[in-house]
């Protein structure tokens, strides 16, 4: 006896996570971040970027430094920081933008103590990326709650 289809469970609605990643001029740490977490969850969590007081282009070096990773960021652009934005957000990254970022209650907050890559040749910006990637796999595993590479 075969299974009557519209007898069968209705799925819930996936609801995705939400991560943003802030830093002063949203040119470097939080440009390497988001391409990681758009990659490493493979569109499973939604992502945003911003700064406090954004550059008017990506830092060239972390263009670079992704580049050699297989990532191409160079077509993304610095955008200002929103309240919306973090108002969206489920997950809430910052890294060396101070108070800037606006606080809502209930969000997760978490403050990355990174070097700016700003002025920084591609040879000192490859350890930032590389720290950047190392927790936005832990960060992108416990939203999903499953081990991501």
């Amino acid at each position: 006896m075969s299974e009557n289809p519209s007898s069968a469970q209705p799925t819930k609605p996936l609801i995705k996570p939400s991560i943003m990643f802030v830093c002063v001029h949203n040119a470097g740490r939080s440009q390497m971040a988001a391409a990681y977490a758009r990659v490493m969850s493979g569109g499973r969590v939604e992502v945003r970027s911003a700064g406090s007081a954004p550059a008017d282009s990506l830092n060239p070096a972390v263009v670079a430094a992704m580049h050699e990773e297989g990532i191409d960021i160079a077509a993304e652009r610095p955008k200002i920081l929103t309240t919306e934005a973090v108002e969206k957000s489920d997950a809430v990254v910052t890294m060396g933008c101070g108070d800037t970022c606006p606080f809502f209650p209930g969000k997760r907050y978490e403050d990355w103590k990174l070097d700016d890559p700003a002025g920084q040749n591609v040879e000192a910006v490859r350890p930032i990326r590389d720290e950047i990637k190392r927790r936005v796999g832990t960060l992108v595993s416990e939203l999903l709650g499953e081990s991501v590479g």
